[in-house]
């Protein structure tokens, strides 16, 4: 079996949703890195899909956040509150929408790559739960062991 038939039997099991908030955070988070940076990044929220300290499935991963409460009275609307949600982009006030036809492409494919292979047992973030990027140093990472560093970004477990 060749890896595309290996990568469709998989993703079959993850609903279609799920598998557009995995390529859009493989995109927005790691569009610059190489295949093994954007696959490590997916492979974090995977990780957290499987952890007791996360929600369970890929988008309530991606999507996670403190919700604006004057949206959600006033308008029965979920609405990240700007720059408070794991994920940066998600929350940032800017287009969820891919705009570099060439990278989200490529995001899609290695988001589905690393979903299929995460499925066979190869995680290349060595389980990490969090990660960030290298120019960044939040205090948090104290409190973590460093697991691996890929591209842009360190990657980190429980102690």
């Amino acid at each position: 079996m060749v890896l595309n038939e290996v990568i469709f039997s998989l993703v079959v099991a993850m609903s279609p949703a799920d598998t557009l908030c995995l390529q859009k955070n493989a995109y927005f988070e790691a569009r610059n890195q190489s295949d093994a940076g954007m696959m490590a990044v997916t492979h974090v929220v995977l990780n957290r899909v499987h952890s007791d300290r996360f929600p369970n499935t890929v988008c309530e991963v991606v999507e996670q956040g403190q919700m604006n409460l004057w949206w959600k009275r006033e308008h029965d609307r979920d609405v990240p509150v700007r720059d408070r949600c794991q994920f940066s982009w998600f929350c940032d006030g800017l287009s969820d929408e891919p705009k570099e036809r060439e990278a989200w492409a490529h995001a899609q494919r290695v988001a589905m790559e690393g979903y299929a292979l995460y499925n066979v047992g190869l995680d290349i973030s060595g389980g990490s739960l969090w990660y960030h990027a290298r120019n960044v140093a939040p205090k948090w990472r104290y409190d973590y062991t460093l697991t691996a560093a890929i591209d842009d970004h360190l990657f980190y477990t429980p102690k």
